[in-house]
């Protein structure tokens, strides 16, 4: 398949630049209205479009094309060999002009490069770059360089983070309750009698009825162990893991917070506490009773030269950004396929991305003339995080950070001219 790909990519860049199939609709004030709206942005653009939509006017939207564009039959085919997932990772635009309202834009596209196999954080891929140009008549206002991963989905465990624990059909109501903050005890639906861990049938009566009660989250500790070997990712040595009876009788196995190993003794009192792992587990864990927990460390300051803007990643932002930005795939649309191609949820689109970063340097200089911009795409911005977008400006060049509960986002240098 490598060697298919190798040649495909050969052939498709000695074509050189090639019509590409023209945007459908004149520059028009309707789509850039509906763009504006769905990205916040409340520049006074007059009678000319906002450079970042320059790709926006090409996205075919939910019509097939009938051209391929420069890279079309490499994606196609990491498709058809199991590569289906993608994300963009880079963009650059230059700006030649602006585009003004009622321009008929033309459009070529020239493929650029194919590289991989390469392991990355979201499984095994090809980078794919391809380059885009708009005319005006013969006279040229914008470029892109757009690159993406296309990637065979793997749901790989984070660096750095516990193990999960193995969740089936008789204990999903125990996580499920973890999660909101309830610490649910397995009870016999014939007998009532308590068991944990929790299992398909009652030891007593037999019984396969099954129901559960909420723990009070107070008990003791009956036996426990002090773990020094091996190493457990996201734990730090010496920690003890204790075997708790609950007031209500059963015991439950989970790691004392808050304590030394030498404080920690049999018959101790413990109170219920939760460790949060990701967004689908969280551990019940205990602390001794009275103890508070220990304050949330502090956030470091973030640095920048212009005032941050906090952006709540909700889904309707995130699917409205999207429908403004022309981009139907369904990663940013649609749940249940976005976690199909190995994501959590639905994510912010590059376009979105590239108009936010426009947004952030317009809102904090009105007066400035885009010429270029450069993005390259970290951890995505998932629903029901929030970006924040920081900036320093330097002469002609201003560089932003956007950053999510992931990490950096997006880092962008925008020349203005």
């Amino acid at each position: 398949m490598h060697e298919e790909l190798t040649a495909l990519a050969e052939r498709l860049a000695a074509l050189g630049e090639q019509p590409a199939p023209p945007p459908l609709d004149a520059v028009n004030e309707a789509m850039i209205r509906n763009w504006r709206q769905a990205l916040g942005d409340g520049h006074d653009w007059g009678e000319e479009a906002p450079p970042a939509m320059a790709q926006v006017w090409s996205m075919p939207g939910l019509v097939t094309r009938k051209e391929p564009s420069a890279a079309d039959d490499i994606l196609q085919t990491l498709n058809a060999n199991g590569f289906t997932g993608v994300v963009a990772t880079n963009c650059e635009h230059v700006y030649d002009r602006p585009v003004r309202v009622g321009e008929r834009l033309t459009s070529t596209a020239r493929f650029g490069t194919l590289v991989g196999p390469k392991q990355t954080a979201m499984g095994l891929g090809y980078f794919v770059t391809w380059y885009q140009s708009w005319y005006a008549g013969d006279e040229r206002v914008a470029e892109m360089l757009f690159r993406v991963l296309k990637f065979q989905p793997v749901k790989r465990r984070p660096k750095g983070k516990p193990p999960l624990p193995a969740i089936g059909l008789d204990s999903e109501y125990f996580w499920e309750g973890a999660r909101e903050g309830e610490l649910r005890i397995q009870k016999c639906g014939e007998c009532g009698e308590l068991r944990h861990p929790p299992g398909p049938m009652c030891a007593s009566c037999h019984s396969a009825k099954r129901d559960h009660v909420v723990a009070s989250g107070r008990g003791t500790v009956y036996s426990y162990v002090v773990h020094h070997h091996p190493p457990v990712p996201g734990r730090t040595p010496p920690y003890v893991v204790a075997l708790v009876e609950l007031e209500e009788g059963p015991r439950i196995v989970g790691n004392i917070l808050g304590a030394e190993p030498s404080e920690v003794s049999v018959g101790m009192a413990v109170e219920l506490d939760f460790e949060r792992i990701d967004d689908e587990v969280t551990l019940p864990q205990w602390r001794p009773a009275g103890r508070p927990a220990p304050a949330p460390r502090p956030v470091p300051e973030r640095v920048s030269d212009w005032p941050a803007l906090e952006i709540p990643l909700t889904p309707t932002f995130i699917i409205s950004t999207a429908l403004g930005t022309r981009d139907f795939t369904p990663v940013h649309h649609d749940v249940a396929l976005a976690r199909a191609q190995g994501s959590k949820d639905i994510f912010l689109n590059i376009l979105t991305t590239m108009g936010l970063v426009q947004r952030y340097v317009l809102e904090n200089d009105p007066d400035a003339v885009l010429s270029g911009m450069k993005v390259r795409l970290g951890a995505p911005a998932y629903a029901g995080d929030d970006l924040v977008l920081t900036g320093t400006r330097e002469g002609d060049t201003v560089t932003v950070r956007g950053t999510v509960s992931l990490g950096d986002h997006v880092n962008a240098t925008v020349t203005l001219r």
